[in-house]
């Protein structure tokens, strides 16, 4: 029997439109400019590789959480179609992106008594939200109720682990990460930091290497310290697909596992994260 409720993420998910189709999820797209002509875009307007491109090109990206008016239209056009709600969103801790939602289903939950809206922070980003979204469709389609779905959802989040590499530190200096001063004695020492996303859903930094092999496996070996039996592992890249690749074959080669899912990173994500990011998802004891 099909689900009496519609399941909604936003592309900060890095899955593919064509990926969550195939799951039944509905996605919003985040918008994003470059600074240098103010076109706004929708995440995933462009080509992958022509987006990298041209930030290796020096254009600038800029992002902005998806308005109430977007959530309004969206999540209204469900409803009045007498489907309830859960949506999944993109890390508090990032974006504004999860409060708009919230406000808007405390609004249309006052207009529409009758529906359940539940938003959920995933406190998750990139395909962390991804293997997020992807773990509630599995709950989904077991025959999990909107509200089982979303406490489970609620109380499976700090498992959700995240791990990420950056090719050049100038972008993570740009988005206030880093210091100017640290983005210049790390190029210079070919420092490669290894960054998660915190139980605030905040991307810190946690661990510092020399050189990317290093930063790849450090990555790997984080893996091995807490992965959970019962957990895929997402890993997404932004334009370095050898890189994912390996990371893939590290991860198999010493601890047994296999990656389920390789995805680029998008547009939104990408833009603060720069090319060559690398990141690794999986379920684990801990964040």
């Amino acid at each position: 029997m099909a689900a009496s409720y519609v399941m909604i993420t936003d592309s900060a998910c890095d899955i593919l439109p064509e990926k969550l189709k195939e799951w039944d999820v509905e996605l919003i797209r985040l918008p994003y400019l470059f600074t240098d002509d103010g076109k706004e875009h929708l995440d995933q307007d462009q080509p992958m590789h022509e987006f990298y491109n041209e930030m290796r090109e020096g254009r600038v990206a800029k992002t902005s959480g998806i308005n109430e008016d977007t959530f309004q239209n969206t999540f209204t056009s469900f409803l009045e179609a007498g489907k309830d709600i859960l949506y999944l969103a993109f890390s508090s801790g990032l974006s504004v992106t999860c409060e708009n939602a919230k406000k808007v289903a405390a609004q249309l939950s006052e207009q529409y008594p009758d529906r359940r809206i539940r938003v959920v922070d995933s406190l998750c980003a990139s395909a962390g939200q991804g293997l997020f979204v992807y773990l509630a469709v599995k709950n989904r389609d077991k025959g999990m109720s909107l509200d089982e779905n979303a406490d489970a959802m609620e109380a499976d989040k700090l498992h959700l682990c995240h791990w990420f590499t950056v090719e050049d530190l100038k972008y993570l200096k740009r988005g206030g990460r880093i210091s100017a001063a640290t983005a210049l004695l790390g190029t210079a020492l070919n420092v490669k930091p290894v960054l998660h996303v915190d139980n605030e859903g905040h991307l810190i930094k946690m661990i510092q290497t020399h050189g990317r092999k290093k930063s790849i496996r450090k990555m790997a070996e984080k893996l091995g310290e807490t992965i959970l039996e019962d957990t895929p592992i997402f890993i997404s890249h932004g334009d370095c697909p050898e890189d994912a690749q390996l990371l893939a074959k590290i991860i198999r080669e010493e601890y047994g596992r296999e990656v389920e899912l390789i995805t680029l990173i998008g547009s939104v994500i990408g833009a603060h994260a720069g090319p060559g990011t690398l990141a690794l998802f999986f379920r684990g004891s801990e964040r």
